[in-house]
């Protein structure tokens, strides 16, 4: 779809859910202030969410993950809910940030399930949450219960930042918009694409589709799938301001590699 149809189209989807909601009898938070965007002209590392979510993954490769998102200085780690109050404790005074995963990898755990696990990882100091939206409800055209659930983690988040997980490869153009819209509208800070459990990650197309509905002060997030400088480099050129990764240390090796190159 063309830039200026598709804008308007999310303008017609917001005013559309606005509606919807009012007559829900819900009442819209006020959109945060502050900017989720990266900053021109910022170090690579800082793009980046270092994650290991492996189910099988031991004491000994997060501790291998800390080591590695502190000598390179990525933005934060992405890890499990139980292992948040080991990461903060870890990284406590290297600048590295703590996020972790919400109602993860599928979403449909109840919206007050994801809030408990939300406080539980806000009382041990996480600084980050990206959840997972209730995928089926949204294919399904329920507005409310999609609302309801980003904004019971946004809520609980207590003004941390909270990152929406679409899984856009699991959803129709339409289906994007509509889910990056009640996203907005419930408070979320940003656009996340893939939990990196689907059948794919990132696409460029999805990262410049966000870019635009995220508006000005709204993040994106590319992930799943990224393992090269190229792959990494094209998300950030299609409006990514976050890329979630397990490779980092190898991407941001290459990049180097790159820079040093005569």
């Amino acid at each position: 779809m063309e830039k200026e149809k598709l804008i308007t189209r999310i303008d017609e989807i917001r005013t559309y859910v606005t509606r919807e909601l009012v007559a829900a009898g819900i009442s819209l938070p006020k959109e945060p202030v502050s900017s989720c965007r990266a900053v021109p002209g910022q170090n690579l590392a800082s793009y980046f969410d270092h994650t290991l979510l492996k189910p099988e993954a031991t004491r000994e490769a997060f501790e291998k993950l800390y080591q590695e998102a502190i000598l390179w200085k990525t933005f934060s780690v992405c890890i499990p809910p139980n292992r948040v109050r080991g990461a903060v404790d870890r990284l406590k005074g290297s600048g590295v940030k703590v996020c972790t995963v919400i109602g993860f990898p599928l979403g449909y755990t109840e919206a007050s399930t994801k809030a408990e696990e939300v406080r539980i990882a806000w009382e041990e100091g996480c600084d980050e949450f990206d959840t997972v939206i209730p995928i089926g409800l949204l294919k399904e055209g329920n507005i409310p219960a999609v609302f309801r659930d980003i904004h019971a983690v946004v809520q609980a988040a207590q003004g941390r930042l909270v990152k929406v997980i679409l899984e856009t490869c699991l959803l129709t153009e339409e289906e994007k918009l509509l889910g990056g819209v009640l996203a907005i509208l419930a408070g979320a800070h940003m656009l996340k694409t893939s939990t990196g459990f689907a059948s794919k990650g990132a696409t460029v197309e999805d990262i410049a589709l966000l870019r635009i509905l995220a508006g000005k002060n709204r993040g994106v997030k590319a992930a799943g799938g990224i393992r090269d400088y190229a792959t990494a480099r094209a998300m950030i050129e299609a409006g990514a301001d976050r890329i979630g990764a397990s490779a980092t240390p190898a991407i941001l090796s290459e990049a180097e590699g790159r820079r040093n190159e005569p």
